[in-house]
This record gives C-alpha cells, structure tokens and sequence, in this order.
C-alpha cells in the first residue's frame, strides 16, 4: 500500500510531462497544408522567425497570404528589415476567433515579437486590436500613421487553445520603426578569432582553401560553425591531403550552417541540418542530436562533440568539436583518425532519406514526431497507474 502511495504521484507526474510533449507545435508544417501562405512560411524560415515561434509558448501568428507577401516583397526591403515587419505579425499572447470577437471594451494593445524581442524601440513593437462594427476586427501597430486599421482578421487556420493560434489577416502590418535600416552587424574577423580560440589549423585550412571568403560572406544572413579543435584537424591530415581541391573546400564548407543556431536553439531542435557545401543533389547535412548534456554533430560516417563555446551572438555562433566531420560525399568509409566514433554514428544516424524527405529547417521541430512520441509515453503512464491502482 504505502509503495502504491509513493509510486501513483511520480506517474501522474510522467503523464503531464507526456502531455506537455504533445503540445509543442510547428509553425512550418501547420502552414505546409495550406499553400496560400507559402510564401509567408518561406520567410518565416529563412528569417529564423519560425524556430523563435515554435520554442515559444501562447502565441498567436497572424499569416498573411502570398498576393500581400508579393506586395510586401515589390519593395525590396532587405532581409533584416523583413524580419521586423514579420516580427509585428507574431503576437505574445493568446487570440483565438472566439477571444478576438470578445475583447473587452472594444479594443486591446498586444506585445508583438517585434517588441518581445528587443528589437523595437519603446512600445513601437505593440500592436492594438479593435473588435470593429459589423463583426470585423481590426489590427494596426501603435506606432502607424494610418488612421484605419492596416489588416482585419479574415479567418482561423489553426487553433491549439493557450498554445498556437494561427489566424489569416487581410494585409501585412508595418510600422516606421519596423521598416527603418537596421544596424549592420558588428565586424566579426572570423579567421582571427578561430585561430586564437583553439582552432588554428582549421582556420589555415580555409585561408588556403580560399573557402573563408564563403564563411565571411555568410555571417550578415546568420551563419553557425563548427571548427574542430587543432588535435583533430592534425589526426584528419592524412585523410585531407588525399582529397581533390574541390573536396577540401566542400569538406571544410560541411563545418558552416548558414543560419545562426545559439546552444539552446541546437539543444531543443535537434535534427537534420544542410549546410555551406549542400548544393542540389549532394546533401552533405548532418544531425543534431541530444545525448546527455552533451551536443554532437552525427554525419553517416562518424560524430563530432561540441566541446565548447568560441562566439555565440546573433548573427554568429562558433563551436569547437572534438572531431572532422567526414561526409558521405566524400569517404566510402570513415578515414582511422574517425574510426574511433564511426560505429556510434552508424547507429545515431538516420538512413538515406527519400525524395520526400521533410526540409531541414522543418526537422528542426518535428511535431508529428513529438506527437506520436508523446502519445506513447501517455498510453504507458496510464496502463502503469491503472496497474498500480489494481495491485
């Protein structure tokens, strides 16, 4: 009996976290359904915006079709500056249908992602909302000079109540602050700093592979490296030499992502990743994964841990790993300085993917995969109480 007491509580625990589990979402595949909002889900990725929506909690995303996307794209803002204006369509709060058409006195001002993320100056990230005559609602950020609203709300797409709402707004919002230039980010001497943190002989590698102008070039948009230490590097030379010019440069561009990826965005979105050398049918990705506390890199032929910390500030995050990794592109087999971890990447990796596959930066948060995982976990939480309960 007293072991039924003790052991009941620690289930029902296991339940709710399973629970949890099954309400993340995906902003990415709840919009792959709808192919109206294409375009508005593109940005979304290549803006970094929907891994900032899919780690958050009650939220509200108001997508906009492709016609107002092509109006928005015609005047060829740059890609920092799209960012904010998308920014003002994330909300960090709560709006079903329902609650929309149920605001109290009327209207309601609402913290943007534009405002939630710092980037807004004052309360130019706060958007107001106005429950308006004849059943329309209406959103208009605070810092607008239109006089109306700029968009109404059209219709729900997704409802995943106090977690996700995805509703459809007539037009794009933007506001002066949103659409003025943003700073440039500051001069990052990529090679310089890999060579002083640990990382000489990688960074010499891509001096003379003349590969470090791509690295450079890469960080404006947002870029992520992981350069292995100069143990690794000397043990890999052999390997390395063997290699045509062109492989060195795919191999030494296989260690950049060209998105920014703190340590928490890697932790909670493991999965498979294209990077600087994938270029049509030559994939060379890789996997994040989880193991621990540690983070590794999985290619199908070896892994690689993160090992440590060189840089990590928007638009630039530095790693240094314990080893090369070795693409399937380039290497039948794993060279001997990778065999050592060949065989825990064979089982960690996944299998060749079809022509189907999910895009990397859908991976990244893979609802269906949490949902059926989580359901799992929920099922045995309950078959074990239920055990516990008859015992």
């Amino acid at each position: 009996m007293k072991l039924r007491i003790f052991i009941l509580p620690l289930l029902l625990l296991t339940a709710a976290a399973a629970a949890t589990i099954v309400n993340a979402h995906n902003i990415t595949h709840i919009l792959a359904g709808h192919p109206d909002f294409s375009t508005f889900s593109h940005y979304l990725t290549v803006t970094r915006l929907a891994a900032e929506i899919n780690r958050r909690r009650t939220i509200t995303v108001c997508a906009v079709d492709n016609a107002a996307m092509n109006e928005l794209l015609d005047k060829h803002y740059p890609l920092d500056v799209l960012k904010n204006i998308l920014s003002l369509h994330v909300f960090a709060d709560y709006f079903g249908a329902k609650k929309l058409h149920q605001i109290t006195k009327g209207s309601t001002t609402t913290s943007s992602l534009y405002q939630a993320t710092g980037e807004a100056a004052g309360t130019s990230g706060y958007v107001k909302i106005t429950d308006m005559k004849g059943g329309k609602v209406g959103f208009t950020p605070t810092d607008s000079d239109a006089d109306e609203p700029m968009a109404t709300f059209v219709k729900s797409i997704q409802e995943m109540p106090y977690n996700i709402s995805v509703i459809q707004i007539s037009h794009t919002l933007s506001s002066p602050s949103a659409e003025a230039p943003t700073a440039a980010p500051a001069d990052i001497n990529l090679i310089s700093l890999l060579a002083r943190q640990g990382c000489k002989s990688f960074s010499g590698m891509l001096t003379a592979q003349g590969a470090d102008d791509v690295f450079t070039e890469s960080i404006k948009e947002g870029l992520t490296v992981f350069c292995p230490s100069d143990d690794a590097v000397k043990s890999f030379a052999p390997s390395y030499k063997n290699l045509t010019a062109a492989g060195k440069t795919s191999l030494l561009l296989y260690h950049g992502v060209g998105v920014y990826e703190s340590m928490d965005m890697l932790r909670s979105g493991a999965g498979s990743r294209n990077t600087l050398a994938t270029e049509g049918a030559k994939k060379f990705d890789f996997t994040v994964k989880n193991d621990g506390d540690d983070v590794k890199i999985v290619t199908k032929l070896n892994s690689a841990t993160i090992t440590g910390t060189l840089i990590d500030k928007d638009p630039v995050a530095v790693y240094q790993i314990d080893e090369v990794l070795i693409p399937k592109e380039l290497f039948k087999t794993a060279p001997p300085s990778a065999k050592s971890k060949s065989a825990e990447a064979e089982a960690d990796a996944p299998g060749p993917a079809g022509d189907d596959e999910v895009p990397a930066d859908e991976n990244s948060s893979n609802n269906v995969g949490r949902i059926v995982g989580g359901s799992g976990i929920v099922a045995l939480s309950v078959s074990l109480v239920l055990a516990v309960l008859s015992a």
